[in-house]
Order: structure tokens, then C-alpha cells, then sequence
């Protein structure tokens, strides 16, 4: 390990063996070890051991005893705790955010935005903290009151994914906590080091308050912990983000046993551009959609559907913008495409651009393998495009790497919102567009299928005032804002009778 990476965990205070619990208390998982490897350089940043099932079980049952008084804390309290924990982010923000880049491989301006959608989601759930409202409604009987309130859940499991290594778990995890749930983390094996620095700032904070060890729980280890997750009748509620192969195994074992999941799964964004589009942005939201955290965001642009009269005029625009990238360290600022997260990611990138033309994709920017000064990781790859017909297998599919298709439609808008939405996925969407009637008509309930569907702007990214998820192979889980805080609670319906009498519902007459 360099002096450099090992000066920034002594910063934020890694033990790369270290469980996690939330406070106070040093566990250490006793399970094999799995290594960091930063795609930035090849360099190993630190090592961290894993957790066995002996060391899972420590850690649910002090979850599950840390619910029954943490849910009897009101919820502006444990509002105030988020509130801490955002502050503590606002001033780690450039050190966390720079282990993102380095762990994770995106620029260092996407690594401190996402430390900041952290911060964000702190805000909202300050505020939601005070405004966890039911609904009350008028009885058919006499001298009666209905109303709905919500409760906590208990242990809320959250499964991460890389590439996004801090942020999601920070989406969940802020709602969880307002809503009086306890968490149990198992992020990606593959940035392993910002989970550890995220649970030694919230166990900071938990600590300094005297909370009770077991709110917010790390276990850092393969697929095993995911799948002991996902069967444990202890956990209510699985949050898991990743790929729809990885969705489906967790859907069916949280459904086996009944429980609750929010998935959130894969995404193959299309971009439409009609010929009322600005083509000024439509290039800017293209590019950024497609080469963004090297194309590895479940909200990337995959696919250009665009019109046929205006189809070479951007064809040729957007493969004069791919000539002026710049790809190397993310950590420079003057390089706009970082690395794939590791080899594996490569392999299958190569393998799609071999899939591409076997297809008879026609190259508008050929893509390939970079070497040399700068590339010793063997995880920087070309962006790449290709013209490809709407029916091309490989457009159906989403390649988590940056591999663009450029698809040409005729005719209405009508026909381009069908090819849009004849994929599995249905994430996010976006048209570019000038015209009234087609923005409206990409909005309504025969528009896009999507769960986002954006005009002007592109497929990537979110605001944290929104519902965040999707539809069909992407999971239909809600995440972030809106009344996204629901999924974290269970409902119940309420009747008081204030009368002398017990009228019953619907009329109905009983007598003794």
C-alpha cells in the first residue's frame, strides 16, 4: 500500500478488519479476507476480513436489541442523530469523497457528488422526521374515528452495489433510521473500505449521543452474507441494489419467507431525439449519460433513439465530442473517463464489442482495451459507438461499461416511445424535444414505461426530492424522496368507538 492510500484511511480512521456495530464497542470478523484494489492504479489499498456465520448472528441479535428501545425514541430525536450524521459528512466530505474516486474508480468530482447526495438525503430526513403523517377518514358508523398510522419494521437489510459505494446505503439508511428501524449493511466486495469509513463516522455520532450498539451494523463479506440476509425471517425488509440476476435470487428468498423487498435493479436507458431537440443539449446530456462514472450507473444512457432526419447531423456531433475525451487518473481533473471497477468488468466489455459486430453494428467510435503510462491497471477501456439495428440482441441487454448504440426511428414520436420501452428494463427515459404535444405524449400513461421519464435533461443521475426506481426487470422499488419512507414502515388501520353502543360494520344486526 502507498504512503498516500495509507495516509488517507489513518484519516478517517480504517481498522480494515473491523466489523462494525455503531458504536462504541471494536468487533472483528474472523472470516477470510478480501482485498481493495483500486482500478485507478492496480494498487492494493488495504485488506478486509470478512464475516462468518457465527460473526453474522453477533450482529442481528444486537440489531434486533437495539430496535426494541430505538423505536421508542422519538422521531424527531433519531432525526437529530441524522442530522449530526450529515454535518460529520459535510466535514469528511473531501476525504470520503476522494476514497470513493480511488476505491471505486469515478472522477473525483462524481466521488465528492455522491458524498453530497449523502448529505442531501440527511436534510430530507430531518425534515421527514417531524412529518411520519397517517391518514384519518370518516367511519360509516356512529361515534366512530378511522385512521391509518405507521410503525417501524425492525432490522432493515441493505445490499449495495460498487458503483455507487456510499450513496445508496445513505438513501436507505437515513429513512430506516427516521422511521425507527435499525440497519445491517453488506456493501459491494468490491469497495469494501468506504462502507468501513462510513460506519466509523455514524458510530462517532451514535457513540457521542449514547445510543445503543446494534443502529447501524457493517458486515463486509461475498454473496453468502446477502443470501443469509435474504432468508432471515429477523430481517422485515431487504433494500438490495445491483443486477436483475443478483434481484431475482433475493426476491425469491425474501419472498419464501413472506417478507418485504425493495429492489433495485438494472437499467437500459434510451435518449430520444426528435427533430425539435436542442442539439446543443441533447449533446451535452448524451455524452455525460453514456461516458459517466465510465458508463457503470444502473441510470446511463445504453441507447440514442433518434430521428432519421436529424440522425447524421448528431451521429457526426457526438463522435467529434467522444475525439475530445479524456480518459486516465479520476482523481485529475482534466480526465473526463476513469476506469471500469476490474478485470472482470473489462472481460465482459470486450466481449460485448466482439457481440456488436458479429451483429453487423456498424463502429461510429471503436472501442478497445487501453495500455501503457497510465493504464498499468488494466481497467481503462475506450467508449465506444455503435449504429445498430432496433432489433440488435445486444441492445436488449445492459453491458455495465461505456457502450453506446445510435438506433434510427421514422415517423411519429409514437414509434419512438415503442422502441424506447421494448426492453426489459424500465429505469429511467428521457426525450429531447422542443414540442409540446411530444413531450406531453412522452409523459402520459401511454408514454414512457419507465420510473423516471425526463424532458431536456438526460437518463443519468437524480434528485433526492424524487421517488428513485423503476419498473419491469428493474425491480419497482422506490428509493429517496417522496413517499419513498413508507416502504420502511408497516401500516395500520385504527378504529376507535367513543359511544356507549358497538354498532358493527355495514348495518349489520346482532343481538343478545
Amino acid at each position: 500500500m502507498s504512503k498516500s492510500n495509507q495516509s488517507l484511511l489513518k484519516k478517517l480512521e480504517i481498522e480494515t478488519n473491523q466489523l462494525g456495530c455503531s458504536t462504541g464497542v471494536n468487533w472483528f470478523a474472523q472470516g477470510t479476507s478480501i482485498k481493495s484494489i483500486s482500478p485507478v492504479n492496480g494498487s492494493e489499498i488495504g485488506i478486509v476480513s470478512t464475516a462468518t456465520l457465527e460473526d453474522y448472528d453477533k450482529v442481528l441479535n444486537t440489531a434486533e436489541a437495539a430496535f426494541l428501545k430505538f423505536r421508542k425514541i422519538p422521531a424527531p430525536v433519531r432525526g437529530d442523530l441524522v442530522r449530526q450524521f450529515g454535518n460529520s459528512l459535510r466535514e469528511k466530505k473531501e476525504l470520503l469523497g476522494e476514497l470513493v474516486s480511488f476505491e471505486m474508480g469515478k472522477s473525483l468530482q462524481e466521488g465528492l457528488g455522491e458524498v453530497q447526495e449523502m448529505i442531501d438525503i440527511c436534510d430530507f430526513a430531518v425534515g421527514l422526521s417531524r412529518q411520519l403523517q397517517g391518514t384519518t377518514m370518516h367511519s360509516e358508523r356512529p361515534n366512530h374515528r378511522m385512521y391509518e398510522q405507521y410503525h417501524p419494521l425492525g432490522i432493515v437489510g441493505i445490499i449495495s452495489a460498487f458503483n455507487f459505494p456510499v450513496a445508496v446505503w445513505a438513501w436507505n439508511t437515513a429513512l430506516a433510521w427516521v422511521c425507527g428501524d435499525v440497519t445491517v449493511w453488506k456493501p459491494s466486495e468490491k469497495t469494501p473500505l468506504c462502507s468501513i469509513a462510513c460506519q466509523k463516522i455514524i458510530g462517532g455520532i451514535l457513540k457521542k449521543n449514547n445510543m445503543p450498539e446494534g443502529i447501524s451494523c457493517l458486515i463486509n463479506g461475498g454473496a453468502e452474507v446477502g443470501q443469509w440476509l435474504s432468508e432471515d425471517r429477523r430481517v422485515p425488509l431487504i433494500s438490495a441494489t445491483g443486477s436483475t440476476k443478483m434481484g431475482r435470487k433475493v426476491a425469491a428468498k425474501v419472498g419464501a419467507r413472506l417478507g418485504k423487498s425493495l429492489l433495485e435493479l438494472g437499467g437500459n436507458n434510451a435518449l430520444i431525439i426528435t427533430p425539435d431537440a436542442n442539439l446543443k443539449t441533447t449533446l451535452l446530456a448524451a455524452v455525460f449519460g453514456a461516458v459517466g462514472t465510465a458508463g457503470q450507473r444502473c441510470t446511463s444512457t445504453r441507447r440514442l433513439l433518434i430521428h432519421e432526419s436529424v440522425f447524421n447531423e448528431v451521429s457526426k456531433k457526438i463522435k467529434f465530442a467522444y475525439s475530445q475525451l479524456k480518459i486516465g487518473n479520476p482523481l485529475d481533473s482534466s480526465n473526463h473517463v476513469g476506469p471500469l471497477i476490474d478485470k472482470y468488468s473489462v472481460k465482459n466489455y470486450l466481449e460485448a464489442l466482439k457481440n456488436i459486430t458479429k451483429e453487423g453494428g456498424k463502429w461510429i467510435v471503436e472501442g478497445g482495451l487501453l495500455s501503457g503510462t497510465g493504464y498499468e491497471s488494466g481497467c481503462y477501456v475506450k467508449p465506444a459507438i455503435a449504429e445498430v439495428e432496433p432489433s440488435s440482441e445486444m441492445a436488449q441487454k445492459e453491458t455495465f461499461a461505456p457502450i453506446l448504440y445510435l438506433i434510427k426511428y421514422s415517423g411519429s414520436i409514437e414509434h419512438a416511445i415503442e422502441l424506447q420501452n421494448n426492453v426489459k428494463q424500465g429505469l429511467s427515459s428521457a426525450i429531447m424535444t422542443q414540442n409540446l404535444q411530444e413531450a406531453e405524449t412522452f409523459l402520459s400513461h401511454w408514454g414512457s414505461d419507465c420510473g423516471i421519464a425526463n424532458v431536456n435533461i438526460g437518463t443519468s443521475g437524480a434528485e433526492i426530492g424524487g421517488a428513485f426506481g423503476g419498473e419491469k426487470d428493474t425491480g419497482g422499488g422506490r428509493e429517496s424522496g417522496s413517499d419513498a419512507w413508507k416502504v420502511y414502515m408497516r401500516r395500520q388501520t385504527n378504529t376507535i368507538n367513543y359511544s356507549n353502543d358497538l354498532p358493527l360494520a355495514q348495518g349489520i344486526k346482532f343481538d343478545l
